[in-house]
């Protein structure tokens, strides 16, 4: 009942607004011209002219010109050269709240509606009046650098929001004084605007109609306040702090940087931004400042375009004081991986880049890369290096198609293997290592278990199931997973190890090559009758005679090139590199899961960094297994946000994000044996 009354009142009301308006512009039309010249129309229109307005808008426009250049004579339509003073009358800037809208609406572009007795009281003040000396004098009196420049086009416009029954005039600001007049920073998103005033500077006409007030930029900095948490004050660390356990701390950073071309090649996956925001040279400083911010002493970068990091990356890391490696994705993409380390605090020993593809092969036929690094922390001059143990960091970007998680998981062992050789000690334990990527898989999904618990049982499971990204179980045919999930050819066991590295089950185990079985192809022992067999007449009865064809039997001969024994299970994959995860994927505070990525507004975390922990003998929480601290102690990490965070800040990227990622930044301590020893 209510929405009918509204409905009957409200619609003659919008029509008789409409109406009232069209009158207003009409009168407003004819005042101008009588009191303007045709130089000063075409300045307060010059920026309307550039936008995109119906034909109809731009015909009524030359027409008000047309007509206000014949009403004139020729010495006040001359146009003035160079740059021109326009006089902003009280006349025009009574009209000029009916021109302006809120930051807020600068996307929708609502009209601007106002009550019918001040509209009626203004079309007849404007009928009837004349511009007021004292108004005039007092915009005489304004410095030189407050008069508004025309000149073709206006490099700066505030550019008005139209509809389909409405033009709006624009007037045109100096660029001088960009950074404090209101009105630009209501549009400056629309013309690339890089510095917003904070607060806007008092108006110089006090007798004269204002702008509308703008409501303030939208917060990003406070909406997207990331805390540090500190975790040096839980019991684990404390306790090592009270032992006078000496360490040696850094920050690793992990990012996803979007890589241009993945833009420009995806637009429909970020409608929701405006366009300026997505270009390289507004996204570029904004990734390098947050970078510098931070001050991580490693830094893993996934989804770096090769000719930025040449150009641009690579000579501008360096000049932050950091060595860095890259591994571009095969193919034909042109974005890859790269690692980078403070050379102060670092020391590389070892580098390995790992491509996933290998020719014929079904599971590893996509172009996705890694990096594996082993690095010397460096001590202070007078200890040694030995004191503190080496440190693996490894760096990838897993394959995103939500169906093929086979793949995933091929490329995964393919990763634990290379950590596992470069990681692993003459003794047979590891170096602590971190590992840090977007894996395309959501937390306790199959593959992030598979990571932190060090096993998995894969065979007959769904394959879109691997990473829990989308559910498409309701598909009658998927593909699933079996045993062996990649062909033994790949050299790498179900223990995510090279063949060439691990050891055999039994260590007493023959093993025997190809070759060296086919020398009793034809030998004497296969044409003796066994002694069981039954007799036969005709049939097993007698001996058969040797081919003429068939060669001599040869000497038996030692096997010279054995090939190693490799263990495989029955769809079970695992590793020994004891993995936990930096981050606990849930706000307590807010109730709501972390989130690293929101691709089509839907928040979801695929970035990760894990580290090496010790498991606790017999420890395990619904599914999880249980760590706690070893030579490699958590000491901090940068907190993520919920989805709803982002979704007032217009989900990622943003203005104040550059990338359609959040960086995932952690503080870490290693041990330092020989002053511990020192200590005690």
């Amino acid at each position: 009942m209510i929405g009918t009354v509204l409905c009957y009142v409200l619609l003659p009301a919008a029509r008789l607004l409409r109406a009232l308006r069209d009158a207003f512009f009409t009168c407003r039309k004819n005042v101008l011209l009588a009191k303007s010249t045709s130089t000063q129309i075409e300045g307060i229109f010059a920026a309307t002219r550039g936008k995109s307005v119906p034909e109809e808008q731009e015909a009524l426009l030359q027409q008000w010109l047309e007509e206000g250049a014949g009403n004139l004579s020729a010495s006040e339509s001359a146009p003035a050269v160079g740059k021109v003073s326009v006089t902003l009358t009280s006349d025009w800037l009574e009209g000029s709240e009916l021109l302006m809208t809120s930051l807020s609406n600068l996307n929708s572009a609502p009209e601007v509606t106002w009550c019918a007795g001040q509209q009626l009281t203004e079309l007849h003040a404007l009928a009837s009046s004349e511009p007021q000396d004292h108004e005039v004098n007092e915009l005489a009196k304004l410095p030189a650098e407050e008069t508004v420049a025309v000149a073709g086009s206006a490099p700066w416009a505030a550019v008005v929001p139209q509809t389909d029954h409405q033009i709006a005039g624009c007037a045109t600001i100096d660029v001088e004084v960009q950074n404090e007049d209101p009105a630009v920073l209501a549009w400056s998103l629309a013309r690339g605007a890089e510095t917003v005033p904070t607060e806007p500077p008092a108006w110089p006409i006090q007798d004269t109609v204002q702008f509308c007030p703008l409501p303030a930029e939208v917060p990003y900095h406070e909406i997207l306040w990331r805390d540090w948490e500190d975790l040096s004050v839980q019991p684990c660390v404390l306790e090592q702090v009270s032992r006078n356990t000496p360490l040696f701390e850094f920050r690793v950073m992990s990012y996803n940087i979007l890589a241009q071309d993945l833009v420009e090649q995806g637009l429909d996956l970020y409608l929701h931004c405006h366009p300026d925001i997505l270009n390289w040279n507004y996204r570029l400083p904004n990734l390098l400042q947050e970078i510098q911010h931070w001050d991580p002493d490693v830094l893993c970068l996934q989804e770096v375009q090769e000719n930025h990091y040449w150009e641009q990356l690579e000579p501008t890391f360096k000049e932050m004081g950091f060595a860095c490696f890259y591994k571009r994705r095969t193919g034909t993409k042109t974005d890859g991986c790269a690692v980078c380390y403070k050379h102060s605090r670092f020391q590389l020993i070892n580098l390995s880049p790992i491509e996933y593809f290998r020719p014929g092969l079904d599971i590893l036929n996509r172009d996705n890369v890694g990096l594996v690094l082993l690095l010397q922390p460096l001590l202070p001059e007078g200890l040694d290096l030995k004191a503190v143990s080496p440190l693996c960091v490894a760096n990838t970007h897993v394959l995103f198609n939500p169906r093929r998680g086979d793949i995933k998981l091929a490329q995964m062992a393919l990763l634990l293997a290379e950590i596992d050789k470069i990681a692993k000690t003459t003794e047979g334990s590891y170096y602590p290592v971190i590992l840090c990527g977007d894996l395309n898989s959501v937390p306790d999904s199959p593959l992030y278990k598979f990571i932190r618990n060090g096993e998995l049982s894969y065979h007959g499971m769904p394959a879109w199931k691997v990473s829990g990204q989308e559910d498409f179980s309701q598909q009658l045919y998927s593909r699933k997973l079996l045993a062996p999930l990649w062909p033994s050819a790949l050299g790498i066991t179900d223990n995510c190890q090279y063949v060439t590295l691990c050891q055999p089950k039994k260590s007493g185990r023959r093993k025997y090559s190809r070759d060296f079985l086919l020398q009793f192809h034809f030998c004497d022992v296969a044409c003796e009758r066994p002694r069981q067999l039954v007799l036969l007449e005709g049939v097993t009865d007698a001996k058969p005679d040797r081919p003429a064809h068939w060669p001599k039997p040869a000497a038996m001969v030692k096997d010279p090139d054995p090939q190693p024994f490799v263990p495989r299970s029955s769809g079970i994959i695992q590793h020994g590199l004891n993995l936990t995860s930096v981050y606990s994927h849930f706000l307590p505070q807010r109730g709501r899961p972390e989130v690293t990525t929101m691709p089509m507004g839907l928040g979801a975390t695929v970035d990760y960094i894990f580290y090496s922990a010790d498991p606790v003998e017999n420890g395990s929480r619904g599914g999880r297994r249980l760590y706690r601290d070893g030579t490699l102690k958590l000491l901090g990490r940068l907190s993520l946000l919920s989805e709803d965070v982002l979704l007032l800040a217009n989900g990622l990227p943003n203005p104040f994000c550059s990338s359609d990622h959040l960086c995932l930044l952690a503080s870490f301590g290693l041990e330092i044996s020989s002053l511990r020893e020192g200590c005690q």
